[in-house]
């Protein structure tokens, strides 16, 4: 191989006029992210999907014929997963989902674009569920502010949310997985989870980006409203 076939292993882009720089850094992140390529290659939805796969392969959250709950879904990366394991494709089990934005159907998913903030948002999750569940994940986040104490108190708020939600519509032993941030989960409501379910621990897969402060709150166990 001569000189001029070599390339760089990493992707660098030109700054354009209408390209800011921290969008430059996005799209080169984006084009050089291994779990972005692997997902491309295996037809899914998003990276999103290789957190939950790590996850479920370890605690065993979805099993087959569950009924699960995906809060914040689009771009349903999470959603398909939870199809596929529980069955839900296939009549043996049932996956709800909602989220602010649009999302393309999922074979098995039952979806609705609504805000979970929404206080009419749990009431539609009701009816879609037609009873209870014995999953509910939440890869919801705010909208990133660049102010530390303020996207930790905004996301806490959607944690606190999905606890609440979770705990209305959990069958016991049923299980609750959200996006929380590294170092920030109230003390008042893990005491509350850790009340309210058997186990409940921190857990970071490989497919979240190392310098992410994101991290996932696992609690399973639940031991009945």
């Amino acid at each position: 191989m001569n000189a001029r076939d070599e390339r760089p292993l990493t992707v660098r882009l030109k700054t354009k006029k209408k390209r800011t720089v921290s969008q430059k850094r996005w799209l080169e992140r984006q084009l050089n992210d291994p779990y972005v390529a692997r997902a491309r290659r295996e037809g899914l939805r998003s990276r999103a999907a290789f957190k939950l796969i790590e996850i479920d392969d370890k605690h065993r959250v979805l099993k087959p014929g569950g009924r699960v709950v995906d809060l914040g879904a689009a771009p349903g990366g999470w959603s398909e997963i939870a199809a596929r394991r529980v069955g839900a494709a296939d009549g043996k089990g049932k996956v709800v989902a909602i989220d602010i934005l649009e999302m393309a159907p999922i074979p098995g998913v039952m979806f609705r674009q609504l805000d979970f903030l929404d206080p009419k948002a749990p009431e539609h999750l009701h009816e879609m569920l037609d009873g209870g569940a014995d999953v509910v994940l939440s890869d919801m986040a705010a909208n990133a502010t660049g102010h530390k104490k303020t996207d930790q108190l905004k996301i806490m708020a959607l944690v606190e949310a999905g606890a609440e939600f979770a705990r209305e519509v959990l069958r016991p032993g049923g299980s609750f997985l959200t996006k929380v941030l590294q170092g920030g989960t109230d003390a008042k409501l893990l005491a509350e989870l850790k009340r309210d379910y058997a186990s409940v621990k921190h857990v970071k897969p490989q497919a979240s980006r190392a310098d992410s402060s994101e991290l996932y709150l696992l609690a399973t166990g639940f031991r009945g409203a």
